[in-house]
């Protein structure tokens, strides 16, 4: 029975991070961290670094603060530790690998879902400076990008 508990655990802290990395990319990446965020959104050469890479760091201490707490008994944090990596783990994968392509691979993943987070992420992306941005989420899209990927794929 504890088992379920666990995956319940690691699925809410899953999903969860989603709606953290909205209210993260929006209030603090695109304010009081602009400074970090700011070269993401710029134009620039193809660099195998960013000042913005150092969110995974940030993002990635909530996770290494539950697997401190959690590993001698592998009470809850441990489980939400582990559903937060999960969830950085597909960050990286669909931001850095599907869309920027950072490293040359998911060049072709074409189902509707990579093309609504695509569509979204590059609405984003139309804004260059710290205003008037949208479309924070990461793993999920707004609605509309779902319905004009399918509307121009019929």
């Amino acid at each position: 029975m504890n088992w379920i508990i666990h995956i319940l655990v690691i699925l809410v802290s899953f999903v969860s991070m989603e709606g953290v990395a909205w209210l993260a990319h929006k209030y603090l990446m695109h304010g009081l961290l602009w400074n970090l965020h700011k070269d993401h959104h710029q134009p620039q050469e193809k660099h195998t670094f960013e000042k913005n890479d150092y969110f995974f760091v940030i993002f990635a201490l909530p996770a290494i603060v539950c697997f401190y707490i959690g590993f001698n008994d592998f009470s809850i944090p441990f489980w939400v530790a582990i559903g937060i990596t999960l969830y950085g783990m597909a960050y990286f994968f669909i931001h850095d690998l599907f869309i920027h392509q950072r490293v040359k691979i998911l060049r072709k993943a074409n189902f509707s879902y990579f093309r609504a987070i695509r569509k979204a992420h590059k609405v984003h992306h139309k804004h260059l400076g710290r205003e008037h941005g949208e479309c924070f989420g990461m793993l999920w899209a707004p609605l509309k990008y779902f319905k004009e990927v399918k509307k121009h794929s019929n």
